[in-house]
């Protein structure tokens, strides 16, 4: 059962997470080059599902943590936290400020919001790989 999990963790992270930090990534740059139109909505719109089907990697994650007994350790529970950062990071300014963007205002620092925002998922994905106490070896 543990291997199921990780595998719909490691899917739902790749699947999920990975487009909307392309998209995201993308925004600013696409609406600095050409303003509003078709692919401004297109990157905004795959941020805003793709975040929400985001939902089922910590949902995973924490089913194979449980199962892998690791629910305390502390590189968990900074994973967590930095996961449940991004989020508030994505749902509180990157896909508000996309909106105000679509609306025709100007929108400063959602380049850097957005960087930030990846660079959790980054340190959230290294944690995940090094594990401290892994048993793996690396």
């Amino acid at each position: 059962m543990t291997k199921l999990l990780l595998s719909l963790h490691v899917l739902a992270a790749i699947i999920a997470i990975g487009p909307v930090t392309v998209a995201a990534s993308m925004f600013p740059a696409v609406a600095r080059r050409s303003g509003v139109g078709e692919r401004l909505h297109l990157l905004h719109r795959i941020c805003r599902v793709y975040g929400v089907v985001g939902v089922a990697v910590p949902v995973f994650g924490l089913a194979t943590a449980n199962s892998l007994g690791v629910l305390g350790d502390a590189w968990l529970l900074t994973s967590m936290a930095l996961t449940a950062a991004a989020a508030l990071i994505l749902g509180l300014l990157i896909i508000p400020g996309q909106t105000r963007a679509l609306a025709g205002q100007t929108v400063t620092r959602l380049g850097m919001v957005t960087g930030v925002f990846n660079l959790l998922w980054a340190t959230v994905t290294v944690l995940m790989i090094v594990r401290p106490g892994s048993t793996t070896g690396a």
